[in-house]
């Protein structure tokens, strides 16, 4: 019989601890190796560990809702009759970096025979449910343009959940709305609206434990507020071009399936922008001033856990289909509570979409490591003068912060220039 230990392992980014959020596995369980065996919480999100081992489950060392160490054993795996080699580390098994404790074993044989007890070594990177997901959501086959395709009852089920069909992607093999579409359109944007008013609680007063992304969050602005002097500068544009752009992005079949908003006008403006200002797009060092000639686009996502920020890599290299079927797929992923630490990482610049809560403006705390993130704020028909007439046209306005360390006045306002140029005329993304 031989028995190991799996310890915690650092799932990216030098993080040191983590909270375990939920076992899926208990003493006497079978498991294979790359099932999902445990649920853990770090400072930046929930992560999926696959199992390491196959064989059974002999001890849960630690407790759910305990938070351990990196390198803290936290389960034992028992294969019958089995004799233990080195942790193979093949591409399949190379799941996680971690590290393996073998006992009862020699470590240099191979396993003979009986139940299979395999490590994965310190290579590799987590996986997920969503290991899997597409990068880009197939287009489907049916009815293209402007018209909503939903059956009655579909179209019943949205307007009793307050949801408009114009808004949710379609999944459907013939390009219809589900069910499905719906509740995930309705529980996504709950995250972003209060839904009812809940009675006063019986307690008078509640306490939350600082920790995970919300000790994570604190840290960073804090550190970002008052390291890096802040300045903002806001402006006021006709986005109507934009609004019909959208439309037309929509109703081409080249787009179907993918989710189409201002937003994916906004990041190829911010991206378009940085090359004609590239100090933005930049990190200071105290040493240093690092100007990245890359954008890794950066998105504030609001999550049931709280503002996390992952980033779209590489974006300037991305034709605008891809980057809507990149920023779609980051988007889910986010709300779903599943980024990881990856995603986060090596961001260059960010967009803050504070227009989908309703907000006209702000003044936005930079990312750590970043010198400017933008606000996109609700784009309205409001009334506009145009050639000394007053018509409605679709209004919103763009904000920006900045370092000034990096970021002089000069710099910020061209950049914020170049961004509303293409908000109001996004055929400049044709240059």
């Amino acid at each position: 019989m031989s028995t190991a230990k799996f310890n915690l392992p650092d799932v990216g980014e030098g993080l040191t601890e983590a909270e375990i959020v939920a076992w899926r596995v208990a003493p006497g369980d079978t498991v294979e190796v790359n099932q999902v065996i445990v649920e853990i919480e770090t400072a930046k999100s929930l992560v999926e560990l696959p199992s390491p081992y196959a064989g059974v489950v002999s001890e849960l060392l630690v407790a759910e809702g305990d938070t351990v160490e990196v390198g803290t054993p936290i389960i034992t795996v028992t294969a019958e009759g089995a004799q233990l080699s080195s942790p193979l580390t093949t591409p399949a098994q190379a799941a996680l970096p971690g590290e393996v404790q073998v006992t009862e074993g020699n470590e240099d044989t191979q396993l003979e025979s009986g139940s299979v007890l395999v490590g994965y070594g310190t290579g590799g990177h987590a996986v997920t449910r969503r290991s899997g997901r597409r990068a880009a959501p197939a287009a489907p086959t049916g009815p293209l343009g402007g018209t909503v395709v939903a059956k009655p009852p579909i179209r019943k089920f949205a307007k009793e959940l307050g949801v408009d069909l114009g808004t949710v992607t379609a999944t459907g093999s013939r390009g219809e709305v589900t069910r499905d579409d719906v509740i995930r359109h309705a529980s996504q944007a709950s995250v972003f609206r209060n839904i009812q008013t809940p009675e006063w609680p019986e307690s008078r007063e509640e306490r939350i434990p600082v920790k995970g992304v919300r000790k994570a969050i604190a840290a960073a602005m804090v550190s970002s507020a008052f390291t890096a002097p802040h300045v903002s500068l806001f402006v006021d544009v006709d986005a109507s071009r934009t609004m019909e752009f959208v439309k037309r992005l929509k109703a081409s079949p080249d787009f179907a399936g993918v989710k189409v908003s201002p937003l994916l006008i906004m990041a190829k403006a911010i991206i378009w922008a940085v090359r004609r200002n590239p100090t933005v797009n930049s990190t200071w060092t105290d040493r240093e001033i690092i100007v990245h000639h890359y954008v890794n686009l950066g998105i504030a996502a609001a999550t049931p856990r709280g503002l996390i920020v992952p980033n779209v890599k590489d974006a300037q290299d991305m034709s605008l289909l891809t980057l809507a079927a990149a920023l779609e797929n980051l988007t889910l992923t986010a709300r779903d509570g599943k980024t990881q630490p990856s995603d986060m990482a090596d961001g260059t610049i960010t967009i803050t979409n504070i227009g989908s809560f309703g907000m006209d403006t702000g003044t936005p705390i930079l990312n750590p490591g970043e010198v400017t993130i933008v606000a996109l704020g609700a784009i309205r028909q409001k009334p506009w003068v145009v050639d000394g007439e007053v018509l409605p046209r679709y209004v919103t306005t763009i904000g920006a912060s900045f370092d000034h360390r990096i970021v002089d006045g000069d710099v910020a306002s061209r950049f914020v220039a170049d961004v509303a140029s293409v908000m109001e005329e996004p055929a400049l993304l044709l240059d």
